[in-house]
């Protein structure tokens, strides 16, 4: 199972049923921030960020940070998660899915 792969079976599924934050730092193995990102799930993160965004930039260096939202935004036109699932219409797992891929790649 790969990264994608393993965050989209902890996210909202038994036995985790982890928050977007939290599924994507867990897959990305950064169990330490699962307990911290409960609250950052359902657009609950700072300033309303998708909490899957959110969850991704917790597992990367500040200075890698702003290229991470920079291309999540490029790929679904919004980093927050009330305009992503209103006007965007971006499922959540999407974006749990492309958070996962963007730390991968980086």
């Amino acid at each position: 199972m790969n990264k994608v792969e393993t965050a989209l079976s902890m996210f909202r599924t038994a036995p985790y049923h982890y928050n977007c934050a939290q599924a994507v730092c867990a897959a990305l193995g950064y169990t330490d921030l699962v307990e911290k990102m409960s609250s950052c799930g359902g657009g609950k993160a700072p300033n309303g960020m998708c909490g899957a965004l959110y969850g991704a930039i917790q597992c990367v260096s500040a200075d890698e940070q702003a290229a991470i939202i920079d291309t999540f935004v490029s790929k679904h036109g919004f980093s927050k998660c009330h305009e992503l699932k209103k006007e965007g219409h971006v499922p959540c797992k999407e974006c749990v899915a492309t958070a996962v891929e963007l730390i991968c790649k980086s």
